[in-house]
């Protein structure tokens, strides 16, 4: 357990630098792409140590699947918690673009903001794995180069599974986006969670396009349109049925209701019903 000191410090240093970029961007929202930087950054950043953590721990640090899980859903919840709209997903920009709820530069914008994000965290993983400084690092950084991917079945078999995870999560996310942030952040944590650990022997249900390039795509065993086809189109492929079940059509597309009928009934108010009988 005393190598996890040297991952609580790492975690910190992560979670602070996306506290103070928020904290900057409080007067300048128009920035806040920016903040989708530092969103992606810390999240990949974060989660590529709590791989290691997953892979290596169990046999150098005598870490069980509990305490890892456990890790993952602290992570999560933090995440959640600093970065608060700025979730560092690329499918939930998207999701508020085909909702009109943002434009397209700004959507542009952040989305190319998470993937820089995402590469400068595994810059800074790789980097920090290097300095050795525990046992679990010296293995991880001798392995930096013979990952193991996260995708452990066919492409076709990996799609459904990003898409389904993808559309259960965006479905309850939907449902919950009005929720106090008491509520929806540690929801969305535990949910996370149990997908992650569901999904642990098909794709580890990223649901988050820039998540898994920081952990995944580098990985021998796929070539990288195969693991775009699974987790980037499988993922906004969830996205955009969830959106559809939940609200029956995607405004940014469709104008009209393609599921669900709008039947506006005009009540009128019985001291009119009766003037009007006069």
């Amino acid at each position: 357990m005393s190598g996890l000191n040297a991952s609580l410090g790492y975690f910190l240093a992560a979670v602070i630098f996306a506290a103070l970029v928020r904290t900057l961007l409080k007067k300048w929202p128009r920035f806040g792409f920016i903040l989708e930087f530092a969103s992606s950054f810390t999240l990949v950043a974060c989660r590529l140590e709590v791989q290691t953590i997953m892979d290596v721990g169990e046999w150098a640090g005598g870490l069980g699947p509990d305490v890892t899980f456990t890790i993952l859903f602290v992570v999560l919840l933090t995440h959640g918690v600093v970065c608060g709209d700025a979730s560092g997903n690329p499918t939930l920009v998207v999701l508020k673009f085909l909702q009109l709820e943002a434009t397209t530069l700004p959507t542009l914008l952040a989305v190319a903001a998470q993937f820089l994000g995402a590469h400068l965290a595994i810059l800074v993983a790789v980097y920090y794995w290097s300095l050795e400084l525990t046992d679990m690092h010296m293995i991880k950084n001798l392995m930096s180069t013979e990952c193991s991917t996260s995708l452990l079945v066919s492409v076709l078999h990996g799609f459904f599974t990003e898409c389904l995870c993808t559309l259960f999560f965006h479905l309850v996310l939907l449902n919950l986006r009005h929720r106090p942030a008491l509520i929806r952040v540690p929801l969305i944590a535990v949910l996370l969670t149990f997908l992650s650990y569901t999904a642990r022997g098909y794709t580890s249900a990223y649901m988050n396009p820039t998540l898994s390039y920081g952990l995944t795509f580098h990985c021998p065993g796929f070539t990288f349109t195969e693991y775009a086809v699974v987790y980037w189109l499988g993922s906004l492929t969830g996205m955009a049925l969830a959106l559809v079940l939940y609200m029956g059509h995607i405004p940014r597309i469709f104008a009209k209701n393609l599921i669900y009928s709008q039947k506006t009934r005009s009540r009128v108010p019985k001291g009119d019903k009766g003037e009007k009988k006069i």
